[in-house]
C-alpha cells in the first residue's frame, strides 16, 4: 500500500521582515519606539528562517511582511516570503520563477525588497553575461509578482553588489551600493548616487559614504548597507570582514550621518553584534519596524551546531535605541530566544513530506541555475514524479534545503516506470559537480560519489525485482553520510557497511548542502519517484 504519508508544506519558519517605519525607498522619519507590552510572554527561537537564507531582506506594507533572500546558484531565483508576525514565514513565490534575467548568468545574491509609491522593487546582485557583478532591479505591483526586470543599473570594473534604495530629506531617490574591490585585494567603498524614478538610470556623480578600515574588525571589506532615518540622522547597519564558510569572521557595525553624503561617523563600540556560543558570523541584514514602532534587525548567521552544512540562516533581533541615539542589541550577539514581536508564534514545520499529488510542486523545491530540469507530476495513482534525465555529471536534480546538520531523507523509486538505462536516485548535493548519492539503474543499486565532476562507484548491490524500491540517506554532523535501501521500508540494507562517507567537500563557500532527487542518463529517459521525505533532527 502506498503512503498515507504526506502533503508537503515546508513552512519556512521565519524569515523576518522589516520596513523602517515607512518603507525602504521612502524617507523614514523614525519615531521613538513604543515599549514592548508588559503582558507579552510569547517567545520565538532563532532562526526564524531555518536553512540557507543568506542576506535576508524584508518590508512591511500594512499588516503584511514580505521578504526575500539570496539564491546564489540555486533556482528558482529570489524567494518571496510572507508573514503576519515576523516569525512564521511561508514561501509564496519567486522573483524569477522560471528563467534567469536575460542579462545575467550566475551569482544571484543579496536581493533587497522595498515598497514605494504602490510598487514593489527588488534590487539584486548578479553576474553579467561575460562580465562582472552588477546591481539589477525588478519591479511588480504585487509582492508575489509577476516581476518585470529592468536590467542592471550599475556595473563597475571590479563588480558592484548589495544595492539599497533610500530617499533623502528632499524626497530624492538614491541607490547605495558596495564596490566589490576586495575581489582584487583593494578597499571596498560604499557609494551613493541619485537614481531616476523609473529605476533605469543613475543621475549625476557618485559619492563615497565610507570604506573599510584595515587593522580593525572590518578587515578586508564592508558591505550589505541597510539605511534608516531616525531623529535627524541616517543610520547605516553594515557587515564587515569575511562573510562565509568555515573561517568566516562577519560582524555587524553601524554608522550615522546627518546628511546622506556625510560625513559618516562609525559607532565607537563597533561591532555592535558579534558571535556567541550558538551563532557565529552574524551580518548582512536590514531593519523592519512593526506597527508599534519597535525596530527589528533581520540578518543571517551560521549555527555553531550545523556549521556550514545548513547554511546562513535567517535570524531576528530587536534593536534597542540608547539615550545617546546609537542602536544596540540586548546582548550584542544573536539571541537564542526572545519575545515575539506580535505576541504570536506558530509551530515550526521543518520536515518535508511529498507524495506528488498536486500538479504544481511546492515552492520549496530547487534546481541548479544552469539547468531547469524537465519534469511532470502525475497526480493519478496516488501521485508520481517523472524527472527527465541528463547525462551531465550528477544528472538533473530537484532538491530541498537541509535545515539541520542531522537529517534523514528517503525516496521511493518506481523501477517499472523508470526508463531503461536511467539511474534514479537520492543524493546530498553541493553543486553540479559535487554530490554523494545512491541510485538504482536496471537491476543494480549503486553507491556513488562525484568530486569535481568525476564519479566513482563506491558500492553495489543487486536490486530486487519489484516495482517500488526505497532509498535512504542519513546525515550526522552535516558531513557523515550513510546510505541504505529497502524493499519494504522496514528492513534496511546498508550500502557502506556502517562506514560513514565524508561529505565535508560538498558545500561551496557561500551555500549549504541540499538533498534531493537525481536522474542521470540519456535526455530521452525519465526517473520515476513515488514519494520523498526529509526529516530534520535535533543536532
Amino acid at each position: 500500500m502506498k503512503k498515507n504519508i504526506f502533503s508537503l508544506t515546508v513552512a519556512v519558519v521565519g524569515l523576518l521582515t522589516f520596513s523602517c517605519n515607512v518603507n525602504k525607498g521612502t524617507a523614514n522619519q523614525g519615531t521613538s519606539p513604543a515599549p514592548a507590552a508588559s503582558a507579552q510572554t510569547v517567545t520565538y527561537t532563532n532562526p526564524v528562517m531555518p536553512g540557507d537564507y543568506a542576506d535576508p531582506s524584508a518590508v512591511r506594507v500594512g499588516d503584511d511582511y514580505w521578504a526575500t533572500a539570496t539564491s546564489s546558484e540555486w533556482a528558482p531565483l529570489f524567494p518571496i516570503l510572507h508573514s503576519k508576525n515576523l516569525v512564521d514565514w511561508e514561501t509564496v513565490g519567486h522573483v524569477f520563477p522560471n528563467k534567469l534575467p536575460d542579462w545575467a548568468e550566475a551569482h544571484f545574491w543579496a536581493p533587497e525588497i522595498s515598497y514605494d509609491n504602490g510598487k514593489y522593487y527588488i534590487y539584486y546582485t548578479a553576474k553579467k553575461k561575460g562580465g562582472n557583478l552588477c546591481v539589477g532591479i525588478a519591479s511588480a505591483t504585487n509582492a508575489t509578482g509577476p516581476y518585470t526586470d529592468h536590467g542592471p543599473i550599475v556595473c563597475q570594473e571590479v563588480g558592484s553588489i548589495d544595492g539599497f534604495p533610500i530617499r533623502d530629506e528632499k524626497g530624492e531617490l538614491y541607490l547605495i551600493w558596495k564596490e566589490d574591490a576586495n575581489s582584487v585585494g583593494k578597499p571596498t567603498p560604499l557609494w551613493g548616487q541619485r537614481m531616476n524614478e523609473e529605476r533605469t538610470a543613475l543621475l549625476g556623480e557618485k559619492f563615497e559614504l565610507f570604506r573599510n578600515e584595515r587593522g580593525t574588525w572590518e578587515g578586508g571589506l564592508v558591505e550589505g548597507p541597510a539605511l534608516v532615518k531616525r531623529d535627524g540622522y541616517y543610520y547605516m547597519f553594515y557587515a564587515g570582514d569575511a562573510c562565509c564558510g568555515r573561517e568566516c569572521t562577519y560582524g555587524v557595525g553601524v554608522a550615522r550621518a546627518k546628511n546622506l553624503r556625510g560625513p559618516w561617523e562609525k559607532h565607537p563600540g563597533n561591532p555592535i553584534m558579534k558571535k556567541n556560543e550558538t551563532w557565529k558570523c552574524p551580518g548582512h541584514g536590514t531593519v523592519v519596524s512593526d506597527p508599534q514602532g519597535r525596530d527589528y534587525f533581520l540578518y543571517h548567521a551560521y549555527s555553531t551546531n550545523s556549521s556550514v552544512y545548513a547554511g546562513r540562516q535567517g535570524l531576528l533581533d530587536e534593536i534597542l535605541w540608547g539615550a545617546d541615539g546609537w542602536p544596540a542589541f540586548k546582548v550584542n550577539s544573536p539571541a537564542v530566544t526572545a519575545l515575539a514581536p506580535h505576541n504570536a508564534n506558530g509551530n515550526e514545520a521543518l520536515d518535508v513530506r511529498e507524495e506528488f499529488t498536486s500538479s504544481k510542486l511546492p515552492e520549496s523545491w530547487q534546481w541548479f541555475v544552469e539547468t531547469m530540469p524537465t519534469y511532470s507530476v502525475q497526480t493519478g495513482n496516488n501521485g508520481r514524479l517523472a524527472l527527465q534525465a541528463s547525462p551531465d555529471k550528477i544528472g538533473n536534480v530537484l532538491a530541498q534545503r537541509t535545515l539541520k546538520a542531522n537529517y534523514t531523507a528517503t525516496a521511493a523509486i518506481n523501477q517499472k516506470q523508470t526508463s531503461s538505462g536511467v539511474a534514479a536516485g537520492l543524493a546530498a548535493v553541493g553543486d553540479p559537480g559535487n554530490a554523494v548519492g545512491v541510485s538504482v539503474r536496471g537491476n543494480e543499486i549503486q553507491l556513488w560519489i562525484t568530486k569535481g565532476g568525476k564519479t566513482e562507484i563506491l558500492g553495489k548491490a543487486a536490486a530486487p525485482a519489484q516495482d517500488v524500491l526505497q532509498l535512504r540517506l542519513t546525515a550526522a554532523k552535516g558531513d557523515q553520510l550513510q546510505f541504505a535501501w529497502s524493499a519494504d521500508g522496514t528492513t534496511w540494507n546498508t550500502l557502506n557497511s556502517g562506514q560513514a562517507i565524508s561529505g565535508a567537500f560538498l558545500p561551496p563557500w557561500d551555500r549549504a548542502v541540499r538533498v534531493g532527487l537525481v536522474a542521470k542518463g540519456t535526455a530521452s529517459g525519465n526517473a520515476s519517484f513515488e514519494w520523498f521525505t526529509l526529516k530534520n533532527q535535533s543536532n
